[in-house]
């Protein structure tokens, strides 16, 4: 019988598969050709928006759809570093519920005549530098960053709820369904055995994220 050790290695994806992979789910990223499986029309339609409150929407779920695109960045760089099989399948399980949100986000966009951030593909490979970084320190500091990210997300989408005009029923149902996603995907990452970052750390990622809050809420 195999070792637990060798077990491991046979379950590792060969590293040109990692490769493959993240070229792969990098292009449907942004390139938005990821499969959905819950359409944004289970939503509720709401009202039709004026000029003015379409146009906070628009700003606000740029921010988001840019916010989910950094989410596939990270969660794919830290999948290609991965040490443990079980972690990259924790990634990966995020990553897939993540691109859900992604496609929301995007859909979103096209109903309210707007379009995605011209930096989305900047950012995204930023992101899978800084997940690709945080994973090579290994998987219990790799999902604790989840966790950290997570409950960024999470306040930038109580920020979004309290400025999104009050007719807009659709982009508040698809943030609220995000919300508590992101909340679920934390608090597996820290269950899967990630160490919670400390409040200063947690606090230079919140100065960190206004860069790309003030950079893509209108372009």
């Amino acid at each position: 019988m195999p070792s637990p050790s060798s077990k491991n290695s046979i379950d590792s994806p060969r590293p040109v598969d990692r490769v493959i992979d993240l070229v792969d789910a990098s292009l449907r990223t942004l390139t938005g050709s990821s499969r959905k499986s819950i359409s944004v029309q289970e939503f509720p339609e709401g009202k039709k928006l004026n000029e003015q409150d379409a146009r906070i929407s628009s700003a606000l779920m740029r921010v988001n759809h840019t916010g989910e695109v950094c989410a596939q960045g990270l969660y794919e760089g830290q999948a290609f570093v991965a040490r443990d099989t079980s972690t990259r399948s924790h990634l990966r399980a995020a990553a897939a519920e993540e691109v859900e949100h992604l496609n929301w986000c995007r859909m979103r966009l096209q109903e309210l005549s707007s379009s995605e951030s011209i930096f989305a593909p900047v950012f995204y490979l930023a992101s899978v530098g800084v997940g690709a970084l945080t994973g090579a320190m290994g998987d219990q500091i790799s999902l604790g960053f989840v966790e950290a990210t997570e409950d960024e997300v999470r306040k930038h989408i109580d920020k979004h709820l309290a400025q999104l005009p009050a007719e807009d029923e659709r982009s508040r149902a698809i943030l609220d369904k995000i919300r508590e996603d992101e909340i679920r995907h934390g608090t597996e990452a820290l269950d899967s055995g990630g160490v919670e970052f400390p409040r200063s750390i947690k606090q230079f990622m919140t100065l960190m994220s206004k860069v790309m809050t003030n950079t893509t809420q209108r372009i």
